[in-house]
């Protein structure tokens, strides 16, 4: 592709409106993803619990701006004034949860369709994570840090507030966090943060910004249908692993009980030999 030419499609794609088909395609995933956490039990529950059902998935919906939003000092409904994404919400909820025949749920989870609005979730959540980091770095320029978290608390909000998710259903799950086992998602919303706090507050990266923010939309929907499609759910893990052998203490753990056991058998053949 002419480098102009993809530079043309790297802004356009930047510059894509949220409002309305890609909150509808995150508020689908997001209504499937509590439907599906309810499990076999989810049409009962839906039916027994309305109310709760509702709560729990917009809670889900506006996880990120809620979150981040209480901590950034700033009021914690404030994602729920804006009444068209809210109604786009509810009625993605009643779709899911109450069509005749379940033919909304049934439609959702038609691969095709899934695989449509997937791609545009993540679309949907580079946008937020790049709005996440924006912001934070008005109200604290030079606060790396804050960025990066904001920046992860927009990608996936609903991965850090599962646990108060779940208890607005009536389930408490005590070892559902975020932060003992994150998600890949969460992992793929930090570095996407951490490589735009580096585009805007250093000269580490010579890339023109709408390139790496294209870069970034293409890295997240690869991923994401690699894991529908491929069953590739976090490549990250063999990084991980390599890193914790490195670095946090796995090779020396692993020598010491190599040593240790070498140790023990030493002292047995002593202890035969005495015999």
């Amino acid at each position: 592709m002419d480098p102009e030419a993809f530079l043309d499609l790297a802004n356009q794609v930047m510059k894509l409106k949220m409002y309305p088909y890609f909150d509808v395609a995150h508020s689908v995933l997001c209504a499937l993803h509590v439907r599906e956490d309810l499990g076999a039990g989810a049409q009962t529950f839906s039916r027994k619990h309305p109310l709760s059902c509702w709560l729990s998935t917009m809670l889900v919906i506006f996880a990120g701006g809620m979150v981040a939003g209480g901590l950034l000092g700033e009021p914690i409904l404030a994602p729920l004034k804006n009444t068209q994404q809210l109604v786009i919400a509810t009625a993605v909820w009643y779709v899911v949860f109450y069509t005749p025949f379940d033919i909304g749920y049934k439609a959702s989870k038609f691969l095709p369709v899934k695989i449509l609005f997937s791609g545009m979730k993540e679309i949907y959540r580079c946008k937020k994570i790049h709005d996440g980091v924006t912001h934070a770095a008005k109200l604290y320029p030079s606060a790396y840090i804050i960025m990066i978290i904001i920046g992860t608390l927009k990608g996936n909000g609903a991965g850090f507030i599962k646990l108060l998710e779940r208890l607005i259903r009536g389930v408490w799950t005590p070892t559902a966090m975020e932060f003992m086992q994150p998600s890949f998602p969460t992992k793929s919303s930090i570095v996407a943060s951490i490589i735009f706090v580096l585009d805007k507050k250093t000269d580490l990266i010579s890339a023109p910004h709408a390139l790496v923010y294209f870069g970034i939309v293409i890295f997240f929907i690869y991923f994401k249908l690699s894991s529908i499609l491929l069953g590739i759910h976090d490549p990250f893990i063999p990084f991980e692993n390599l890193g914790c052998a490195l670095f946090f203490g796995g090779i020396w753990d692993s020598l010491s009980r190599m040593f240790g056991r070498g140790g023990v058998k030493e002292n047995a053949s002593d202890a035969k030999k005495k015999d």
